[in-house]
């Protein structure tokens, strides 16, 4: 089981929660989730994620990883404007923040 922040994870059941209430991922969002969430507080490249998540090489759309995370930033609370989850990195990735935004 892997917990951070509000979410857990379990990569053997392939279950996914935030704040102890289930969420529905589909394969493919699960995959980047724990892509993301296995690595939280460093940058993962898009090209790792293309990699380990869609076992590919090269870019089938440059949009793929975008519009697969605003459904898993939508999935798990996650505000795309002011992200406390999952942030972009600017020109290198994305990195599953370890701690929440200060209250």
């Amino acid at each position: 089981m892997i917990n951070v922040q509000e979410i857990s994870l379990d990569p053997d059941t392939r279950r996914a929660w935030r704040a102890g209430d289930e969420i529905a991922l589909s394969r493919k969002e699960f995959d980047l989730v724990h892509a993301l969430i296995a690595r939280a507080g460093d940058i993962v490249t898009r090209e790792e994620l293309m990699r380990d998540v869609w076992q590919t090489s090269f870019w089938t759309s440059s949009k793929t990883i975008d519009v697969h995370l605003g459904w898993v930033r939508r999935k798990l609370g996650d505000d795309s404007r002011n992200p406390h989850l999952i942030t972009t990195i600017r020109g290198k990735g994305l990195r599953f923040e370890k701690i929440g935004p200060a209250a």
